[in-house]
């Protein structure tokens, strides 16, 4: 088995997708602009794809109240503290950060609709295949 996509409901997926596209430097591999304004989110291998939409027969989860090791989103960052910065800028909140004892280094930060985000820079990064 091979992942497909992992999805996320959201309030407003135009503006979410956006954010994401922007400043995290996914791009949008397929869209649709009429409702629930579906948009899958690639990383600059392809390999991960992230869906956001706004389906409202669904509640919307409260992001914000979930604790961020409940459900993260984590990205590889080879400054995680640089990336944070330009984030928080961009409207992230940060949250917190850690070294684990093998020396990886993981920042968490919100983004602005409360979706918390892993920053991580692996001592051992997980094979690209």
């Amino acid at each position: 088995m091979k992942f497909e996509h992992f999805a996320l409901n959201v309030p407003d997926a135009k503006a979410t997708a956006q954010w994401y596209v922007t400043h995290l430097g996914l791009r949008v591999a397929r869209s649709r602009s009429d409702s629930p304004f579906t948009s899958f989110l690639a990383d600059d291998t392809g390999r991960v794809i992230f869906e956001v939409y706004s389906n409202p027969a669904a509640a919307y989860p409260d992001y914000k109240a979930a604790h961020p090791l409940c459900f993260h989103v984590a990205l590889v960052a080879d400054d995680p503290a640089a990336v944070r910065a330009r984030l928080v800028a961009a409207g992230a909140t940060p949250a917190y950060e850690e070294t684990l004892p093998d020396g990886s280094f993981l920042i968490m930060v919100r983004d602005p609709w409360g979706i918390p985000l892993q920053l991580v820079r692996r001592a051992t990064p997980f094979p690209s295949s």
